[in-house]
């Protein structure tokens, strides 16, 4: 690793020959805490040469509180893993459901059970962060590109935010370009 990476933050993803990939949770004085995806959690030399940047995140010098450790533990759950966060239903929604009416009163409505419908949203959700992840780490794309593929990315979370009446806690809502999303 060369000087510049000396301050690389929580959330940059790694490459390590021994230990392989892996996303710094922590950011010590000499070392950086690194949590590896078959090794576990370790503590590297932040001069280790077998380490390879691939995704800076969160550049800093700064040693990390235990609230940013578990925000950078969460965005790396959703960064290497296809299972998705536990997300609650609001209350009033619950074992209710939906009821799709045709036009045409001779044709017979759909039912479908909210916690069906609800599960479908949020995996929508994490699927599409997977997606805008894929693009972020994206080699061959260009950062315009990238931006520009970012905007649309952007703008299905905003038509997604009709949806956030279901959501028990407002910090899992959706939200398009008139809001800020922070992960």
């Amino acid at each position: 690793m060369n000087d510049q990476q000396l301050t690389l933050g929580p959330g940059t993803r790694l490459q390590h020959t021994q230990y392989g990939p892996g996303v710094i949770v922590a950011v010590r004085y000499a070392t950086y805490l690194i949590s590896f995806i078959h090794h576990g959690v370790k503590e590297v030399d932040k001069t280790d040469d077998k380490l390879d940047e691939i995704i800076p995140e969160n550049v800093t010098a700064e040693v990390e509180t235990t609230a940013a450790v578990e925000k950078s533990l969460l965005k790396i759950l959703r960064q290497w893993s296809d299972t998705s966060e536990l997300v609650p239903l609001g209350d009033r929604w619950q074992n209710g459901t939906m009821l799709l009416q045709p036009a045409d009163k001779s044709q017979k409505p759909k039912e479908v059970p909210i916690e069906v419908f609800f599960h479908k949203i949020v995996m929508l959700r994490d699927r599409l962060r997977v997606l805008e992840q894929q693009l972020n780490a994206h080699k061959v794309l260009s950062d315009e590109e990238k931006v520009n593929l970012q905007q649309y990315i952007t703008r299905i979370y905003g038509s997604l935010t009709t949806f956030n009446v279901l959501f028990k806690n407002k910090e899992q809502w959706f939200v398009g370009e008139k809001g800020s999303r922070e992960e």
